[in-house]
């Protein structure tokens, strides 16, 4: 019995067991926010924004026309023939929209009573021939020649447009695709 009196002695002491009256609650303090003044705006920076680059408006079209009207008076063409065109290359120090002067090059061409253009589907079937992606430019002359072959053209057209790019010049050669020769060539600048 020692031991159970013990236990329970020990379990008041343990717990606290009250010899005092509870002391009065008192109410919780209420804390109010202090207003805070408003904030005052914030001056704009004093650098200016910088602008982004603007992307050169060319006139590919008012450019091509010209070289396209030289080539089709040339010495040596011969009408009735089949033109492979290739894509239009950009050999300049900067970024240029090729694939607008590429199109200007077909408008420019589309109407000639001189050539007869390799469709674009022809075009592409070849390239897949050759094992060429449809996106190749026809970089080197081999294989412009192979793929002349291939549909059956008898010349091919290389441009590029070089120099710096804010004043680019655009160069034109019209090649013969049986011995490689050039039969035409020229250049212009390309206009704003």
């Amino acid at each position: 019995m020692k031991k159970y009196l013990f236990v329970a002695l020990a379990a008041l002491v343990l717990t606290g067991c009250p010899s005092r009256p509870p002391e009065p609650q008192q109410p919780p303090v209420i804390i109010e926010p202090v207003p805070q003044p408003e904030p005052e705006p914030v001056p704009p920076p004093s650098e200016p924004v910088p602008q982004p680059p603007k992307i050169q408006q060319l006139d590919w079209l008012g450019s091509v026309q010209p070289l396209v009207g030289q080539m089709l008076k040339a010495d040596g063409v011969t009408p009735g023939s089949v033109l492979l065109l290739d894509s239009v290359k950009n050999n300049t120090n900067g970024s240029l929209q090729i694939g607008k002067a590429t199109s200007a090059l077909h408008q420019a061409l589309a109407s000639n009573q001189t050539f007869t253009i390799v469709p674009e589907a022809q075009l592409s079937s070849a390239k897949q021939t050759l094992g060429l992606s449809a996106e190749d430019s026809l970089g080197s002359r081999s294989k412009a020649i192979g793929l002349a072959r291939i549909v059956s053209a008898q010349y091919v057209l290389y441009s590029d447009v070089s120099g710096d790019v804010k004043s680019p010049t655009m160069e034109m050669q019209l090649m013969l695709v049986q011995t490689g020769e050039i039969v035409w060539s020229g250049n212009g600048d390309v206009k704003h």
